[in-house]
């Protein structure tokens, strides 16, 4: 299957920066929400908000998951960015804390179908030689383009001399939620993925879009694309598949994988929402970072993990899955337990504290990405974009529900000593599903989808355990 252009590419990866954009910004504006005159959160209520958020996106995923596979990758995610244009401009609107929440949660629901059905859309586009670095790359650095956008656009709306502090925290959101109707545009230009097509009896359809892009290939790049000898399967005409039958594939003949992507998931989202939903308020309670500084600390923490999927992503295709996947979750987990210890004896400065979080992850961006990346490799066509949502539900229900909320009430505890032992659970749940990808994760490097999962309305089937 040829590469889908960059056009393309980036119409697909603007879910990322949506998503960073929104973790960021939340957390550079926390500061600002909890000093605003009509709302004034506690650090209670900021986690709870940033729970709703991931709420949202837990039940949101599987939803639209399930449609994207009935109804085709390319029209759910055009649906799921419309929802998330409406919600978070309304959230920049929020009269007090339960019109916020409702407004975030829808926020999250809207980006949870986005991640269902992009991560399919992108896996099915992509040569089998190029998948593992394509797919960390987008989600990785796509989503700290995000971050760091948020962080600086921080920034620029809590600047007292343009903006008055309750009306810059809402210019934000209003703002990012702007920015996605000019994606909708450029997502007009994506092709539905040929695979679906083919499975859902519309083979012509797929042969034409196929044709395109290797017509484009090839006038680019001045070459003709070789034929390739590639095993042939067999689809059934008219095949319907049932939530039965989806339900079975999943969680008995791919059992063994269904856990390995629970874990991945579960532990990622722990780590990666606790602190960034937090991290301002680690800024301001313990530095003493005025709110509207904290955009510079974030800045440099967003660019600097951008750099770890990027540098890393190739190897997920050369030195293999399982390796790269376990060293990536164990290299974080350990940094992460490390740091938290150094900031609980205070030795930390700000700054400090920022350049080892860039450094956790470096490693940890890029062993998260790689998590969507199993899941979209695990499981069959058909349901391929129900199982990423339904993996990225209960992983991000695990471990990203709990982790702002555990940590907002360890920050309003205002001891170092207790918001150590959140950094302790979460760098020993980054070692464990470092242990069990050692034992359970899949050689995927270099493989056809079909190969790895056979289609569930493939002649013969496939019983992968």
């Amino acid at each position: 299957m040829g590469p889908i252009s960059l056009t393309g590419h980036i119409a697909l990866g603007i879910t990322w920066i949506l998503d960073g954009l929104e973790v960021t910004l939340v957390g550079s504006l926390a500061g600002a929400i909890n000093e605003s005159p009509i709302l004034r959160f506690t650090p209670t209520e900021i986690g709870m908000t940033a729970s709703a958020y991931i709420a949202g996106a837990v039940l949101g995923a599987p939803l639209f998951g399930y449609l994207t596979d009935r109804l085709g990758r390319k029209r759910l995610f055009t649906v799921t960015l419309g929802v998330y244009v409406v919600a978070t401009i309304l959230t920049g609107i929020s009269w007090n804390f339960w019109s916020f929440v409702v407004f975030r949660f829808l926020t999250g629901a809207s980006i949870g179908g986005e991640y269902a059905a992009i991560n399919s859309a992108i896996q099915e586009f992509i040569p089998a030689r190029w998948r593992g670095f394509t797919d960390v790359a987008v989600n990785g650095s796509f989503w700290l383009v995000g971050a760091a956008l948020g962080a600086a656009g921080s920034i620029v709306v809590l600047n007292p001399r343009l903006l008055d502090s309750d009306v810059g925290w809402r210019a934000a959101f209003v703002i990012g939620g702007s920015l996605g109707c000019a994606i909708l545009y450029l997502r007009r230009f994506v092709p539905e993925s040929p695979r679906w097509l083919m499975t859902h009896d519309r083979p012509e359809e797929a042969e034409k879009i196929v044709a395109e892009v290797e017509r484009g290939i090839a006038s680019r790049h001045n070459v003709s694309l070789p034929l390739h000898d590639l095993p042939r399967i067999h689809i059934q005409r008219h095949h319907r598949i049932g939530l039965v039958h989806v339900a079975h594939a999943l969680f008995v003949n791919h059992r063994r994988r269904a856990f390995l992507g629970l874990t991945l998931m579960a532990t990622q989202a722990f780590c990666y929402n606790a602190v960034f939903f937090t991290y301002a308020l680690i800024l301001t309670k313990f530095y003493n970072i005025p709110a509207a500084q904290v955009g510079w600390f974030i800045l440099p923490f967003a660019l600097g993990s951008l750099m770890g999927p990027l540098i890393l992503g190739r190897f997920f295709d050369t030195i293999g899955r399982k390796t790269m996947i376990s060293a990536t979750y164990a290299i974080s987990g350990v940094l992460l337990t490390t740091t938290g210890f150094l900031f609980s004896t205070g030795v930390l400065s700000a700054t400090m504290q920022t350049v080892a979080w860039t450094g956790i992850f470096f490693f940890a961006s890029a062993g998260a990405s790689a998590a969507y990346l199993t899941v979209g490799e695990s499981f069959p066509l058909e349901a391929r974009a129900l199982a990423i949502g339904i993996f990225y539900a209960f992983g991000t229900a695990a471990g990203g529900i709990s982790g702002p909320l555990v940590f907002g009430a360890l920050i309003e505890s205002g001891q170092r000593s207790e918001i150590l032992w959140g950094y302790v659970f979460g760098g020993g749940l980054m070692v464990t599903a470092a242990i069990v990808e050692i034992f359970l994760g899949i050689a995927a490097e270099r493989r056809p989808l079909e190969e790895l999962a056979v289609p569930l309305s493939c002649v013969g089937g496939g019983e992968q355990r």
